[in-house]
């Protein structure tokens, strides 16, 4: 019953896809608006079979349907309500049907949107490339990776559980599918560049059309990446948050190519330019996330995070190549007209500045894309298995990354087209001091790494540059109204929400890029071996062993230690790492304990529990300001949601000012939203 159901609303999606691009097709070449409408109702038929088929899994997994091969690969009867739940993304087929209700869901959002220029060209195609995209992903599931496949044989009475790592942490709750809902979503602005190719509007109407929709799938992925860094932290008991492990690296790639694509936007909205730069940026991060999907479920790669050996390789490059060959097709048959009107009047201005910025993100991006690919390669070539470890990503990242916030610092307060020393020195000059402070206090009474002092020293100097620019313009906003701060704050970000929540997404980027340069240089790690009673003091802490307990269920049995940890006298708790062995694996599982504070964090380890003797083996690392990743995650979020945020616009005549670039040190006369940017107006529709 429920994998007929399942099966069904696979060939619901299908069968809805397929008809709904010969709908949209005919529509958009016939000019027929009957034809247009029948394909924008095949969407929602799409996104009911996704709903019909991802509904008939979980009702499969809840009531432990071990008749169907993935739930009796992936649940078992002891395995708790949640990791019953998030069993659906626990293994390939599962993570495919994730993926497509996730992007029935968009198109459904984008078909309902624009209801009202269903006649446009530009809607008609880039539904017809979506519902293309949704086709690959249905037609993949039902003959490469049925999720409801029958098990063979004798069905059993009970499964194996999902692995052991996607059952230790609530985490995986959440991180894949803030991953799934930023991989996804990049779908629409592709599919709306492809259209703007195709129609030959490639100005900026079809930016304006995406712009929501990509600043959320940038946000979601983000999220997704931090969560992923913690549940790495908070899980795999190494002691950190990032290895540049393949898959990490698969997540970063789009996200790279994203937010250099968010960047140049701004750039065309506002003097017509990066119209190339824009369109190869999303393509390529559309493309990144395939690839993404490639290295993460094909079976290629060897990871904590990746998926097993599977066939749908194959598939998936097939897939890759059909989008890569079309997007550069596309862009080089339009290459005559792709020409910007505008042009780079100096290179001391916001969109000198930005296009640095791109071509930064851009050796970013080709940096890991190389050292993640290269092994795979190699093998390919020669059949010899190579190593690309974090040395050769943090010596060919750390010099980017560095220049990177130093433009993140200095973009936000230069003027569009031209500016002059004067404007220059008001607005940097302050920022710049307290920067240099920094990096002589750092040397002074820290550390001498470069790394580190450099990267305190840009972070206050890119905190600085940020405050400054809020502060002058809600002091603008405060005598103009006569308003008291925080309502001149309040003013002030919802005249133009989308520059100040790039300042808070700023600022939280800055807060990370300090956490990390700190990590780099302080801290400490130690294994020791402790019997009860006994203590070990690393850099300060003291962690004193005082017990031990077994518990045992259906689902696991775990060894834990209690470790109380004192501070130079001062209690601060007992914690309790573990040991944990689950049904469905014979290696037992750790689970760390962390004691989080705002400058160090005291992370513990179980390396070995309890032998005859009563000895254990503990390891104990002292991690500095890893809290503020988190922090710095949950700023960026926070200025998202604020960018997303409709602007007010105030009937209000305002005294004439200085031409916007040119002496003006009023952060209000920089406006970023490119609202008031004739080239930013969407393009007529052509007759």
């Amino acid at each position: 019953m429920r994998a007929t159901l399942g099966i069904l609303g696979i060939a619901i999606g299908i069968g809805g896809s397929a008809i709904g691009i010969v709908f949209l097709l005919r529509g958009v070449i016939r000019h027929d608006a009957a034809a247009l409408r029948s394909g924008r109702a095949c969407v929602f038929v799409v996104l009911g079979g996704a709903v019909l088929a991802v509904g008939a899994m979980e009702w499969a997994l809840l009531s432990h349907d071990f008749s169907i091969r993935y739930v009796a690969e992936n649940n078992a009867r002891a395995t708790p309500t949640l990791f019953t739940i998030t069993g659906l993304w626990a293994a390939l087929e599962g993570s495919i049907l994730l993926w497509a209700v996730i992007l029935a869901g968009y198109l459904s959002f984008t078909a309902h949107r624009f209801r009202s220029r269903m006649e446009d060209p530009m809607v008609g195609w880039a539904l017809a490339v979506g519902l293309a995209v949704a086709f690959f992903f249905f037609l993949f599931m039902a003959v490469a990776a049925n999720p409801f496949e029958l098990v063979k044989g004798v069905v059993p009475l009970d499964g194996r559980g999902p692995n052991p790592l996607l059952q230790n942490h609530p985490l995986m709750a959440f991180h894949p599918p803030m991953l799934y809902l930023g991989y996804v979503g990049f779908t629409i602005p592709f599919s709306f560049a492809i259209a703007a190719l195709i129609t030959g509007r490639f100005g900026e109407g079809w930016l304006a059309d995406t712009r929501r929709t990509t600043l959320v799938a940038w946000g979601f992925l983000t999220v997704g990446v931090l969560l992923g860094a913690w549940w790495s932290y908070e899980v795999l008991g190494w002691g950190g948050y990032w290895g540049w492990d393949p898959v990490e690296n698969a997540s970063l790639l789009p996200w790279l190519t994203a937010t250099a694509f968010i960047h140049s936007v701004m750039v065309q909205e506002r003097r017509g330019m990066l119209r190339v730069w824009n369109l190869s940026l999303v393509i390529a991060t559309f493309a990144l996330t395939i690839l993404g999907t490639f290295l993460t479920r094909s079976g290629i790669i060897t990871s904590v995070h990746a998926f097993s050996q599977s066939t749908i390789g194959p598939w998936l490059l097939s897939f890759l190549f059909i989008v890569m060959a079309t997007g550069i097709g596309l862009i080089a048959w339009r290459a005559d007209r792709l020409h910007a009107p505008g042009r780079i009047d100096s290179p001391v201005s916001r969109e000198a500045a930005f296009l640095a910025n791109n071509l930064l993100f851009a050796g970013l991006a080709f940096v890991v894309l190389l050292g993640t690919v290269f092994p795979l390669l190699a093998e390919a070539v020669r059949g010899s298995t190579l190593s690309v470890g974090a040395p050769y990503f943090e010596r060919m990242t750390t010099p980017l990354g560095l220049l990177l916030l130093f433009l993140m610092a200095i973009a936000p307060a230069l003027p569009w087209r031209a500016t002059s020393g004067e404007v220059l020195q008001n607005r940097l000059l302050g920022p710049a001091y307290i920067g240099g402070l920094t990096m002589v206090a750092t040397v002074a009474f820290l550390t001498r790494d470069w790394t580190t002092v450099v990267g305190f020293g840009l972070g206050a100097f890119s905190l600085a540059a940020i405050v400054r620019e809020t502060f002058v313009a809600v002091r603008g906003r405060r005598r103009a109204d006569a308003l008291g701060w925080v309502g001149a704050l309040r003013r002030t970000v919802a005249g133009n929400p989308r520059r100040y929540g790039g300042l808070v997404v700023h600022s939280g980027v800055v807060v990370i890029a300090v956490a990390l340069a700190s990590s780099g240089s302080f801290g400490a790690k130690r294994e020791v071996r402790l019997t009860v009673g006994q203590a070990a003091t690393v850099n300060g802490y003291t962690v004193k062993y005082t017990g031990s307990h077994a518990t045992k269920n259906d689902q696991k049995d775990a060894v834990s230690v209690d470790l109380a940890i004192s501070h130079h006298g001062d209690q601060l708790g007992t914690y309790a790492p573990a040991i944990s062995t689950f049904r469905n694996a014979n290696q037992g599982i750790g689970t760390p304990s962390v004691r989080t504070g705002f400058l160090e964090d005291v992370y513990l380890t179980l390396v070995s529990s309890p032998n005859e003797r009563g000895r254990i083996t503990v390891g104990i690392a002292i991690q500095s300001m890893t809290v503020w990743i988190w922090i710095g995650g949950g700023l960026m979020a926070l200025g998202t949601l604020v960018a997303l945020a409709p602007r007010v616009r105030r009937g209000v005549t305002r005294p004439t000012a200085p031409r916007r670039g040119v002496g003006n040190d009023d952060p209000r006369g920089d406006d970023d939203s490119g609202g008031e940017s004739a080239v930013a107006r969407p393009e007529p529709v052509p007759a």
